[in-house]
């Protein structure tokens, strides 16, 4: 997804401060994600900007059980 693509965030219920954003089925499709899946958020700086890196968690087959 090289262009990128806008999202809107909601209020993630009434009593938190929490938002929440849709994430863009090109991204679903790329890296397999269903619901349930969890992502790791980072922030970085890169040439004096922040950078918002969001990658996929692998659920190791002993965590599941």
């Amino acid at each position: 997804m090289v262009d990128g693509q806008t999202t809107s965030l909601t209020r993630a219920n009434k009593t938190s401060q929490s938002l929440r954003t849709t994430v863009p089925m090109g991204i679903i499709k790329q890296f397999g994600l269903k619901e349930g899946d969890k992502l790791l958020w980072r922030l970085d700086v890169k040439d004096n900007k922040l950078v918002i890196v969001i990658e996929p968690v692998k659920v190791v087959e002993a965590e599941v059980r």
